[in-house]
């Protein structure tokens, strides 16, 4: 289901699993799962399942709208050691299981944080309602057929190499477009793509707080933005804090993210950041007591 209005893709509604999406009317909180051992933020529950199943009713309790599982850690080997990639088989050992026990149990619709294609199809038949894709599509040549035909909503986020720039706003800006017409190229409605300007991946702190100071320069894009900032090495570098003491910068980031536009936001501390959502919400939408 999808209504835009003006010419948007940020205004109207879209539905994600069983759940309705209304941009514009508030912030939606996509809450964390790393099924991984190695988990920059700490908080990987491995094969646990039981874990991962008791965090998703937790946050489904605490107020998230959607939670992202992810089986590959994509921590930046030049900043974190020992992220090492891992085969699609070993990764789907990892989420399909959690993908499969939150589906039966929890009402919330789920995203899968993968760049493998094999990966993203089995999780979509496992429950997975929607592909959270730190490559935006490009890393693995079968993932942009396999979106478009399981035809489940995408997150494109901004991603490379390097952190080489000529202005890093209109540069991610400029990229993000382009990624977003391959997506509708390859046969991905864009009424299904939402747009990560990838903080923390290719760019460095300066970068990140840029593009943060700057975000509503990416509502020309006219895509739902997702934004996840939660406990990253810029708020380490700023704060001279480790991974465990982040959730006040974590908090900051995301209240600045909602006045600069942002739709979603990516949070490992659910509890809080749905608080510091809702608050930012009634200050930048409005809010009334009745």
């Amino acid at each position: 289901m999808y209504v835009h209005e003006s010419g948007s893709f940020r205004r109207g509604a879209a539905r994600i699993g069983d759940a309705l999406f209304q941009w514009g009317s508030r912030t939606y909180v996509m809450g964390v799962i790393n099924a991984t051992p190695d988990s920059f933020s700490g908080d990987g529950v491995g094969g646990n399942v039981e874990a991962a199943l008791a965090q998703a009713r937790s946050f489904e309790e605490w107020g998230a709208d959607i939670i992202d599982v992810g089986g590959e850690s994509t921590r930046p080997p030049s900043i974190y050691a020992g992220s090492e990639p891992v085969s699609a088989d070993e990764e789907m050992s990892r989420v399909l299981p959690v993908i499969g026990a939150i589906a039966r149990d929890v009402a919330l619709p789920i995203s899968i944080d993968t760049h493998k294609a094999e990966v993203a199809r089995e999780a979509v038949a496992a429950g997975a309602a929607m592909i959270n894709d730190v490559w935006a599509l490009r890393r693995d040549p079968g993932m942009a057929s396999v979106a478009a035909e399981l035809g489940v909503h995408v997150a494109l986020m901004h991603n490379q190499d390097h952190t080489r720039y000529d202005d890093v706003v209109p540069d991610v800006i400029s990229r993000l477009e382009w990624l977003r017409d391959q997506a509708v190229d390859a046969g991905v409605p864009r009424e299904r793509i939402a747009l990560d300007p990838g903080i923390g991946f290719g760019k460095t702190a300066e970068n990140n707080l840029e593009i943060l100071r700057r975000l509503d320069e990416f509502d020309a894009l006219g895509q739902p933005l997702l934004v996840g900032a939660s406990r990253k090495s810029t708020i380490g570098y700023v704060l001279d804090l480790p991974v465990e003491e982040r959730v006040e910068g974590t908090a900051a980031t995301v209240a600045l993210s909602i006045a600069g536009g942002a739709d979603i936001v990516r949070v490992h501390d659910v509890k809080e950041m749905v608080r510091v959502a809702r608050m930012s919400d009634a200050v930048v939408r409005g809010w009334s007591a009745g």
